[in-house]
């Protein structure tokens, strides 16, 4: 029993990475510069993770690739919109939103995703799964529980800090508000919150008060955070959307 829940976390961590890897490539693809997608600091997306057991744990002994594949496709639409609406109760934050597509449902989860999901779940459960598991059989006990052992104390780590890190987030926003509108202040300027899109306020700051402000902004938020921010275009706090997005301005390329 403990060698197969150790096979089992070992390949979610392979599907998470898998899953990593997607997202990065993806969304660095469309943004035209590296992006670490993973929610982890480490190389991992726990949610592709999670979906891909669970289609080895229910559709293992399944070999229909249709009947794989609408089951693929519901369920990691359910795992999707459970994911996005408990990450939103935990961090009051959306993650990601897919809106601007067609046939979506309140943003969470859209068409598109699930085909892709359901054509994932076919590669995962006839394609992959069957050498994965030949390469962890291989592995020697030994070497299995001490793996395990590491790798598990690693990702609760990194799950650990993550969490912290997000859930003073709000606060985090709070003193970023007011560390802008002092050093605007200073400057002899205000900063209006909502005014104005954040650009045209950049644009009547001088280049030293705007630099005073990046250099202020650093010392507020942690590289985390602001990885998250760089790494979730679609990233939103509600009530303080318009302080997201004078970070991402400020974190900006200099102009």
């Amino acid at each position: 029993m403990i060698i197969t829940l150790e096979h089992y976390f070992l390949w979610f961590l392979f599907y998470s990475f898998v899953g990593w890897m997607y997202e990065s490539i993806l969304v660095s693809c469309q943004q035209h510069r590296l992006v670490n997608r993973g929610f982890l600091n480490g190389p991992l997306c726990p949610i592709y993770g999670t979906g891909a057991i669970l289609g080895v744990a229910i559709l293992g002994n399944v070999h229909n690739p249709i009947i794989i594949f609408l089951i693929s496709m519901v369920g990691a639409t359910i795992l999707e919109y459970t994911t996005s609406w408990v990450m939103e109760q935990l961090f009051h934050a959306r993650w990601w939103d897919y809106s601007n597509f067609r046939f979506n449902l309140q943003g969470r989860v859209c068409l598109l995703g699930a085909l892709i999901f359901g054509l994932g779940g076919v590669g995962v459960v006839l394609g992959s799964q069957p050498y994965v598991e030949r390469v962890t059989d291989m592995i020697p006990l030994p070497m299995l529980h001490t793996l395990v052992t590491v790798l598990a104390l690693i990702t609760i780590i990194d799950l650990a800090v993550t969490v912290a890190g997000m859930l003073e987030f709000e606060r985090v926003l709070d003193s970023v508000s007011q560390v802008v509108q002092d050093v605007a202040a200073r400057a002899g300027g205000t900063w209006q919150w909502g005014s104005s899109a954040v650009s045209d306020r950049m644009r009547e700051l001088s280049q030293d008060t705007v630099e005073r402000l990046r250099w202020a902004v650093t010392g507020v938020i942690n590289a985390q955070q602001k990885r998250m921010l760089k790494s979730f275009p679609k990233f939103q706090v509600p009530d303080r959307q318009d302080i997201i997005d004078s970070l991402r301005e400020l974190m900006g390329p200099r102009r």
